[in-house]
């Protein structure tokens, strides 16, 4: 069976793009105990464990502490290592692509220890950003005095990226933000904003192949602090990345695989995506728990060369 990938919301599940995907497990542990109890969620996680050895859990950044400390109970009261918490500095659009690209590695000859620390290497390949009606909370992408005052505009829109690195553009114009350099589809979800300037404008500027919509995650919100949950605020999310699995395949497989000297599993990079270790012989990053940032560099040239061009027709 292949490694199961799960995450602690049903926003975050995109539909499978063919019938070989396997779809994500839904561990919602941001509920309320009564609705999500802690024997039920150390049950469905122990299930998943017996059924495919190991377990990949995508959980936003944005998500409050409890959350977390949840999963992690969970890890600590099974007494296991097989068990992977990742939190990729993507938003909650952006984090559902990435699910949806582990779930089509998943069936792959990938060990479950890249397959985990192919995470942060892919994260660098989705574009994601959100246009939204206010800047004046955003506080995960760096915004200028200039931008905040303008935000007090009844009409103002702004079209940020998150991801992979931060832009900010008020919409005045056919002025877009940069985007990717290979092929790409796009996913994206409306919350009290129209898609036009998505469709019409970025989406054509972008040459991605395709454009399909889903549904708003509820932690959308929270991420770039437009709104509550059930009333998000004008914003339009979205996210751009590469759907090929064969190209998928190609980009991790270009990155030299090393072992890691704790749990013992295989990795790309200089983090274990399971036990967190760093690669021997490197330094531990800043911060507790933080995961460094540069660490994935793919083979000279090969990664590239795996990337389809965007399309100039």
């Amino acid at each position: 069976m292949p490694t199961a990938i799960a995450v602690t919301d049903p926003d975050l599940v995109l539909a499978s793009p063919d019938r070989h995907t396997p779809t994500a497990t839904v561990l919602p542990v941001g509920e309320p105990q009564q609705k999500y109890p802690l024997d039920r969620a150390l049950t469905d996680v122990h299930t998943l464990i017996e059924q495919h050895g190991y377990v990949i859990v995508l959980c936003p950044d944005s998500a409050p502490d409890a959350t977390v400390h949840r999963l992690h109970s969970i890890r600590s009261v099974l007494e296991t290592d097989r068990i992977a918490i990742l939190r990729p500095a993507l938003p909650p659009l952006g984090l559902a692509v990435l699910a949806l690209q582990l779930r089509q590695l998943s069936i792959c000859d990938f060990s479950p220890g890249v397959l985990a620390s192919a995470a942060r290497l892919l994260a660098h390949y989705v574009h994601a950003g959100a246009v939204v009606g206010s800047v004046a909370k955003l506080d995960r992408v760096p915004v200028s005095l200039k931008a905040h005052a303008k935000s007090w505009s009844p009409n103002a829109q702004f079209a940020v990226v998150a991801s992979p690195q931060p832009q900010l553009l008020r919409l005045t114009g056919s002025e877009t933000p940069t985007g990717p350099a290979f092929g790409t589809r796009m996913v994206y979800a409306v919350g009290q904003h129209t898609p036009d300037w998505l469709t019409g404008v970025l989406a054509p500027a972008w040459r991605v192949q395709s454009v399909s919509r889903t549904r708003l995650p509820a932690e959308s919100a929270r991420w770039w602090a437009t709104g509550k949950p059930g009333s998000p605020g004008r914003i339009v999310e979205f996210a751009a990345a590469i759907p090929d699995i064969s190209v998928l395949y190609q980009l991790v497989s270009s990155v030299r695989r090393e072992q890691c000297h704790w749990c013992g599993l295989e990795l790309i990079g200089d983090r274990c995506g399971f036990c967190s270790a760093p690669l021997a012989g490197e330094p531990p990053p800043e911060g507790t728990g933080a995961m460094a940032r540069s660490a994935l560099t793919p083979a000279a040239g090969s990664t590239r060369t795996a990337l389809p061009r965007a399309s100039h027709h």
